[in-house]
């Protein structure tokens, strides 16, 4: 989720009743990771729930292009909140050494919003991995997500001192297990390197659009307290 920067944080007492988040960005030196591996890190949805323990489910919905995808996400979002979940439309690109993956929310017919999430909007997110020197490398990381909702103050710092962070260090220790993992899992198997390997359905851009975030519902949980917090990996 995006963050709020500090110089924009509101008063005490008040609530952060907005939408969207502002973006938030973020890096980390990944020593002993190579960029590509890495990449398959971020595009392996079969190893995401061994690093990725606020993943509720995630799965690909199909094809676009030999670089380009339509995904499903669902979020575990610390009680009380609501869960959030999101269907994405993904591109990458290997810039020689280094790698990209973008996405941003688009509506599916067949994936409309779900009665036990609340369908939230990735304006847009993004991965920059950057070779540095032999055998690691660097992940930058950028991200503006409306939650669909006005958030108390507290939410929002909250994230701003956990989430991202905390998630950047789970990525890059995934990157680590990461070599030995595929060794016992489907070596061979990564279809965003071999786009011959991939046997999703195909998806027409004339059955997508861009997901706008007014059209969707929008709750307001400002009034929740924070001593309600639920424990859990979000403040580990």
């Amino acid at each position: 989720m995006g963050l709020v920067p500090p110089e924009e944080e509101e008063e005490e007492g008040e609530t952060a009743g907005f939408t969207p988040l502002p973006p938030s960005s973020t890096r980390i030196s990944c020593k002993d990771v190579p960029a590509e591996t890495l990449y398959d890190v971020l595009h392996d949805t079969s190893y995401r729930s061994k690093w990725d323990s606020n993943m509720i489910e995630t799965y690909d919905i199909g094809r676009l292009t030999v670089n380009a995808d339509v995904g499903y996400y669902s979020w575990k979002c610390p009680s009380p909140l609501k869960n959030r979940d999101f269907v994405t439309l993904r591109s990458w690109l290997p810039l020689g050494n280094d790698y990209m993956i973008i996405n941003y929310s688009v509506k599916h017919p067949k994936y409309p919003p779900r009665k036990d999430f609340v369908r939230a909007v990735s304006l847009q997110t993004g991965y920059l991995i950057k070779a540095n020197g032999d055998g690691a490398c660097i992940l930058y990381y950028l991200t503006q997500v409306d939650p669909r909702g006005s958030l108390p103050k507290w939410v929002v710092n909250r994230v701003s001192q956990f989430v991202a962070p905390k998630a950047m260090k789970k990525i890059y220790k995934a990157g680590l297990k990461y070599p030995e993992w595929k060794r016992r899992h489907d070596p061979g198997y990564k279809p965003w390197v071999y786009p011959e390997q991939n046997t999703l359905p195909s998806v027409s851009l004339a059955e997508l659009s861009v997901q706008h975030a007014d059209s969707l519902e929008n709750i307001d949980e400002t009034g929740l307290p924070e001593e309600h917090l639920s424990t859990s990996d979000h403040e580990a």
